[in-house]
């Protein structure tokens, strides 16, 4: 089976991370699918952006949960584009050929109320389940998804190599393994994982050497910055 291509905060090798151009740019390059990061606004809006706080990204000061949409809006990424809101890319999604779209719920230091619930809502009106993974390094709120809607695929995210790997998913119930991607280059580690049934889609590979790597022990998705790069070795 195809290893599928997952664009990092879209094309975000060349482009604006986390910006409407990078995702429309993942498309045009081919990419299978694309991840990215959701956050709630002070008025309770999902909003595409990596960080709890606007410096790196944006020319913003501050915490993205202390401004409103209309005031996440006034500010501008480093080329001038601005903070998405999650209906602006589902609504790009729903019209695209994409196979995948992972959403990483940043609520592993701000717990944001009612996140959960929102997404679900939405990835809902867009009818876009069969394409969703949610993902998230707080496992309890995976805990909390797998509570709301039995069938939706989650995603384990993970900076560590952790033992048990199947035995602990399936007993969170969770179908995707979201590992830094050094982890799964032990075959064996790799391999009983896989024969568990779970899908494995490690991040963030960007060079060469290591895509080849990767490649090699066979997951699932490889979620990259590099997405030319990428294509380029698996087609």
């Amino acid at each position: 089976m195809k290893i599928l291509n997952i664009a990092h905060r879209g094309y975000s090798g060349k482009f604006d991370e986390n910006t409407m151009l990078a995702f429309e740019k993942a498309i045009e390059y081919k990419a299978d699918g694309i991840e990215t990061d959701v956050q709630l606004s002070q008025d309770n809006i999902p909003v595409i952006i990596h960080d709890e706080t606007l410096e790196r990204t944006t020319n913003g000061i501050g915490y993205v949960k202390d401004y409103t949409l209309a005031e996440l809006k006034m500010f501008k990424t480093k080329n001038g584009e601005e903070i998405p809101t999650l209906k602006e890319l589902l609504e790009l999604v729903a019209k695209s050929n994409l196979k995948v779209l992972n959403l990483e719920l940043k609520n592993s230091i701000f717990p944001y109320q009612g996140l959960e619930e929102k997404v679900l809502e939405m990835i809902e009106q867009y009818n876009l389940k069969e394409k969703i993974i949610i993902s998230s390094f707080n496992h309890l709120s995976l805990v909390k998804i797998r509570s709301l809607d039995d069938k939706i695929k989650l995603g384990a995210l993970t900076d560590s190599t952790l033992a048990n790997v199947s035995k602990y998913l399936k007993d969170i119930k969770v179908q995707c393994y979201h590992p830094c991607f050094p982890s799964i280059l032990i075959e064996e580690y790799m391999r009983e994982i896989k024969e568990a049934g779970i899908m494995v889609n490690p991040y963030t590979v960007n060079e060469e050497e290591h895509m080849k790597m990767v490649i090699r022990v066979k997951p699932d998705c490889i979620i990259t910055n590099e997405i030319e790069k990428l294509y380029n070795l698996i087609n």
